[in-house]
């Protein structure tokens, strides 16, 4: 690669057009960064699930090996890179390999150093350290990003928790949050000692837990990159919780949209504004490269609180890279692979967030992240595969042709799925069935999904068929999920 220094979009544009070294997103499946092969030359896929059932040209699946049932993404990640199948891959592709992940841990470190690679993303242990609830917190108070208003402690029984929260001021309609669960598993909400005794075995003993104020508010997500040149921000996105249609889970998050007027102009620039301040605390703290916040809005005073951060690639992370903006300059993580090539770069970062903050540069997608949510446990015996589908004008979803693109998608009546569970899988409740993704919105002005969403999930969730699990048979729900 030539040494000088990018001085611009078009430049860092042809810098990963002619990447040489192999870059690999080892995950359980691909959806987070799909479509960043197409920018990066040498870009691969290792993956657990083939989504696409071997028709994708830059995914790797290797085949099945016994294994210890996981308990996390990282278990996954650290199989796969002891996997022969996976060795073989890597070394005979050559080169010096840069390895990404959606999660890892120090296993996962030294495994990729086993294979003659590096990890780029900021270390795992401080990776952990800033995905800590409590520890977002302090750093956004010394970004001056304000969390909802809370009291940090450890709770020992109802009655000191009442007394906690007296002192702090922040009354007795309480969300409770542990440091670290996902989305839905470890947000508790305490209205009363009944509430309490609900969840005191998951709320005592846990070490401190952020106590907060409850509020009526939305949920957002934005995503941005802190680098050397300063931090990115991408657009300001809407946050779909708790569906019952989606998400068995109360208060967990079941997909994004993202459109230009999510929310109203002051409200997008402010959370722009404190993200922005994040990122360059999250610098100062020693992290760099991409993450994610979520802001809580108040509906009724339209404050813009600190929810929580994802120092990582979430969720959310397709949507933020498949935007106009993304294909007008350059999506989000490339600036992330940017970062830690060691590359000399320029960039003009006020000029870049200005232009991304126009409404020009963001086109309308949602996704929805569809969970099995009758409390049944049962084996999958036929499910959709990937691709584009279309409802008809009676509301019937039918499969209409196979792609890859979600860009493929056409118009309003059709819809791109990402199959996750597959014939022979346990279907349990929680567990990930697919991600559908239309263009325009998926709920209405009132945050409430609309009737054609519902058409599509229940459309989506037709197209399984299982059957009963044998009687001997009983399953654990891994209490974790795989977005």
């Amino acid at each position: 690669m030539p040494k000088k220094t990018l001085n611009n979009i078009s430049e860092i544009r042809r810098f990963f057009h002619t990447n040489t070294d192999p870059v690999y997103f080892v995950s359980a499946t691909n959806f987070n960064l799909l479509g960043l092969d197409e920018w990066v030359k040498n870009f691969k896929y290792i993956c657990y699930m083939d989504c696409f059932d071997g028709r994708h040209p830059n995914v790797l699946v290797p085949s099945e090996l016994p294994h210890d049932e996981f308990q996390s993404i990282e278990d996954i990640n650290n199989y796969l890179l002891q996997h022969k199948e996976v060795v073989d891959y890597v070394k005979e592709r050559g080169g010096k390999p840069k390895f990404v992940f959606l999660m890892f841990d120090e296993k996962t470190e030294a495994l990729a150093k086993e294979l003659g690679g590096e990890v780029w993303f900021p270390k795992a242990k401080l990776r952990t350290s800033m995905d800590n609830k409590i520890e977002t917190v302090r750093i956004g108070n010394k970004a001056g990003v304000p969390s909802v208003p809370n009291v940090l402690s450890e709770v020992t029984s109802y009655k000191q928790l009442r007394e906690v929260c007296e002192k702090a001021g922040i009354g007795h309609d309480l969300v409770l949050q542990s440091a670290f669960g996902d989305s839905g598993h470890t947000t508790f909400f305490i209205k009363s000692e009944a509430d309490f005794r609900k969840h005191e075995h998951e709320i005592v003993g846990e070490g401190e837990i952020k106590i907060m104020k409850r509020i009526d508010c939305r949920g957002s997500a934005i995503e941005a990159c802190a680098t050397s040149e300063g931090t990115i921000v991408g657009p300001l996105m809407t946050e779909l919780v708790g569906f019952k249609e989606l998400t068995p889970y109360r208060g967990g998050w079941c997909g994004n949209e993202i459109f230009s007027t999510a929310f109203p102009p002051k409200t997008r620039e402010k959370a722009r504004e404190l993200t922005f301040k994040f990122g360059e605390q999250l610098r100062k703290e020693g992290y760099r490269g991409y993450f994610e916040l979520d802001f809580l809005i108040d509906k009724k005073t339209g404050d813009i609180w600190l929810g929580e951060l994802n120092p990582r690639i979430t969720g959310a992370s397709s949507m933020t890279n498949h935007a106009a903006f993304a294909h007008a300059d350059a999506p989000l993580f490339l600036f992330h692979l940017l970062e830690f090539s060691r590359k000399s770069f320029k960039l003009d970062v006020e000029e870049l967030n200005a232009r991304w903050a126009d409404p020009d540069m963001i086109d309308s997608w949602s996704q929805m992240v569809i969970k099995h949510t009758d409390d049944t446990v049962d084996i999958i015996t036929h499910a959709p595969e990937s691709g584009i589908y279309k409802m008809l004008p009676n509301g019937q979803v039918v499969f209409d042709r196979f792609d890859y693109h979600r860009r493929a998608v056409e118009g309003e009546d059709e819809a791109f799925f990402l199959r996750i569970s597959n014939a022979g899988d346990y279907r349990y409740e929680g567990a990930d069935l697919g991600i559908l993704v239309t263009r325009g919105r998926s709920m209405t002005k009132g945050f409430q999904l609309t009737d054609k969403s519902k058409k599509w999930i229940e459309g989506i969730k037709k197209a399984y068929s299982a059957r009963p699990l044998p009687s001997a048979q009983a399953l654990a729900d891994p209490a974790f999920k795989i977005m």
